[in-house]
């Protein structure tokens, strides 16, 4: 085989509108931004489909399929160096198929090939390279590839096909086998148990890599990985550990004050290329911030830091004003790159500051903002340009300059406004302006944990629109669901992970609201998606439903990563709606799911971290808590002023037959319950007291 050359990847390049086009290939018909971006290469792309697949297999030809996003900074490298190079393309046209995928339209596709690509090359990354047979196996890929590296490459493997077929079939074969046998879970035969020893250990494993000093782990680069922060914090809490709460707080400190932060405009970037958290690849992905408000959102229960609120409202103003649409739909991401006062495309130049820029727009106010964010060695990035980074608390920073918090509140909110109206005249970063069933369920939990913890009227009402947008156009009458929206059209039948978070997120919607239209939607989706996606034998979800297209293979999606899997989400739902509606089948397939898993937790704890948080429900006492009664908003709303992980929320201000709600209703009064292992304590009237019952 050839040799493979590989480095990694990620955010995306502008490049200046064109009126008039040279080329025009077959993706000038898709609505996704990143293929739109492709359909003037030469390249002769093709999107994913029969026809370009049967086209393959009549001619005889080999496919390259090329996987990547529109925030994909190398993508968009090697689309300047390659795609766009005709001699380049005339070697692709001549000798395969070639096939443009958007992995974020396409995950299933993306999932297949990453795997083949990792275990070629051990490791991945977008672009993601692929050359296959006519039938779709794989047969040699990469990621990013220097443009001689590349064509070498495809004339190497174009040469092999035409003279010694066998060779590559042989491979292929091997490899299908090996992609196959990637995400296969076990069923776990021993007897089911959960203890809590298994998750001290766990998380004692998982400690070894963590770093206390600048928060996160001891790697580069450093991802957020908000599941994990959110098991850590709730499992800290629940045992006490103040060591451990430490280590979780000090992490969200420190990635808020960096630079991966936009402390201008709100929202984080998607991962830092250091260990301070300063220099990000810039793009803005809605699923990080979604998940990022949740988290800090109950880390301001934990703390009564008032710069974590800070840091939720910041960064849900920047999703308002910049990811959101008029109907209430969440767009998916803003690119990394942007166009510089020369004309040059630079990655971050829409986020950096000159120093002399700065003292221009805050005059006499310049040196203490340079304090403040570190406009100095410490905050320099390259070029002389320079990225916002905070060292200390307002509280420290305030003693040590001598000002007072209320004037270096009032300053702070002056540098934003002023530097904000400045940046806004800048060349913008690009849009991906499609919608994702599963990004948007993200960013509408947030908006619900937002409004648990802060009680804003506007995040709720930001987030029914969000639902009943879903609900309107996503949900189909048969409870499926589309996966993608994009200029008025629903499309692509929906993923797993569409299904999970849909279902969470209502599930959510229905505790903050106690409509119970949310949580029998859930129900629905539930069942469609048992119906649909689950193995009976091996009590596991596929990514795929029985209605799409086969694949090579059809995936299973169970380590926890920058999102959650989808399996460990669907598990946490069947866990809360076998006690909304006393479906014991669905407790026995969430506490399978985790059995089976177990195993590869307890190897690798962090890449499980949402299955963990699980497990902590069916090791603690997790309670039931039911407001009933015509006071029942009031006592919700303090009630959740409280971190409380383990519980569920259920009421009505009538009487009811649902199976937690009947033959509670007392006329004239509002009564709390509370309830663990089918068990109620005495009904009471005050929040406090309901507290109180806890353990």
């Amino acid at each position: 085989m050839p040799l493979l050359i590989l480095t990694a990847a990620c955010t995306s390049q502008n490049k200046p509108p064109m009126e008039e086009h040279r080329y025009t290939n077959d993706l000038i018909h898709e609505t996704s931004p990143y293929l739109l971006q492709h359909a003037h290469n030469p390249v002769d792309w093709k999107p994913w489909g029969e026809k370009a697949l049967d086209q393959s297999k009549k001619e005889n030809k080999l496919i390259i399929i090329s996987i990547g996003y529109a925030a994909c900074h190398w993508c968009h490298v090697m689309e300047h160096e390659s795609f766009e190079d005709p001699k380049v393309a005339e070697i692709m046209n001549s000798n395969y198929i070639n096939i443009k995928v958007d992995r974020e339209e396409r995950p299933d596709i993306d999932q297949v090939y990453m795997s083949a690509v990792q275990l070629m090359t051990g490791s991945g990354g977008w672009p993601l390279n692929v050359i296959t047979l006519p039938d779709g196996r794989p047969v040699w890929g990469g990621t990013y590839f220097p443009k001689g590296n590349w064509v070498d490459a495809l004339q190497q493997i174009s040469d092999l096909y035409k003279k010694q077929p066998q060779k590559l079939i042989e491979y292929a074969e091997k490899l299908e086998q090996g992609i196959k046998a990637v995400d296969i879970v076990e069923v776990n035969t021993e007897e089911l148990s959960f203890e809590k020893d298994f998750i001290t250990s766990a998380v004692k494993k998982w400690s070894k890599q963590f770093d206390y000093k600048k928060g996160g782990t001891k790697r580069v680069p450093k991802f957020m990985m908000p599941n994990n922060y959110q098991f850590l914090l709730r499992y800290a809490h629940q045992t006490q550990d103040n060591e451990l709460i430490e280590y979780v707080t000090n992490t969200l400190t420190k990635i808020s004050y960096g630079g991966i932060y936009d402390h201008i405009g709100g929202g984080f970037s998607r991962y830092s290329t250091d260990d301070k958290w300063h220099v990000p690849h810039f793009e803005k992905m809605l699923y990080d911030n979604a998940q990022l408000v949740s988290l800090y959102s109950d880390a301001y229960l934990v703390s009564k830091d008032p710069w974590y609120k800070s840091v939720v409202y910041e960064t849900l103003d920047f999703v308002s004003r910049e990811l959101t649409n008029q109907e209430g739909a969440f767009y998916s991401s803003l690119d990394a790159d942007s166009t510089t006062d020369t004309g040059e495309l630079e990655e971050g130049a829409f986020y950096v500051w000159k120093k002399e820029e700065l003292k221009t727009l805050l005059g006499d106010d310049f040196i203490l903002f340079s304090e403040y964010y570190n406009i100095n060695d410490y905050g320099l990035w390259e070029k002389g340009n320079y990225v916002l980074i905070r060292k200390e608390s307002s509280t420290e920073f305030c003693k040590k300059y001598e000002v007072t918090n209320q004037s270096l509140i009032k300053k702070i909110e002056s540098w934003k406004k002023t530097l904000l109206a400045h940046r806004e005249k800048r060349s913008q970063p690009r849009l991906d302006d499609k919608t994702l069933t599963s990004w948007n369920a993200l960013m509408l939990k947030g908006y619900l944990d937002a409004y648990r913890v802060f009680g804003e009227k506007e995040f709720l009402n930001a987030a029914i629109k969000n639902a009943t947008f879903i609900k309107n156009n996503q949900l189909k009458p048969d409870s499926s669901l589309f996966h993608n929206y994009k200029n008025g059209k629903s499309t692509i039948n929906g993923y797993l992970e569409d299904y999970a978070t849909v279902i969470e997120a209502f599930i959510l919607l229905y505790q903050n609201t106690l409509n119970h239209e949310w949580l029998d939607l859930s129900k629905d989706l539930t069942a469609y998606t048992i119906t649909h996606f689950f193995d009976n034998k091996k009590e596991v979800f596929y990514f795929t439903s029985d209605k799409d297209p086969q694949l090579i293979t059809r995936t299973v999606e169970s380590s926890d990563n920058v999102i959650p899997a989808s399996n460990s989400i669907m598990a946490k739902n069947l866990f809360l709606l076998s006690h909304y509606y006393d479906v014991a089948e669905y407790k026995k397939i969430s506490q399978q799911m985790l059995h089976n898993i177990k195993p590869q937790i307890e190897s690798y704890p962090s890449g499980y971290s949402n299955w963990l948080d699980l497990m902590v429900n069916f090791v603690f006492n997790f309670y039931e808590i039911v407001i009933v009664g015509n006071e029942l908003q009031n006592k919700l709303q303090n009630l959740n002023k409280v971190y409380i992980p383990n519980k569920l929320l259920a009421g009505s201000t009538s009487d009811s037959e649902r199976t937690l709600l009947k033959n509670r209703f007392s006329k004239g009064e509002t009564l709390i319950y509370v309830c663990v292992n089918n068990s109620c304590k005495y009904p009471v009237q005050e929040v406090k007291k309901a507290i109180h019952l806890l353990d």
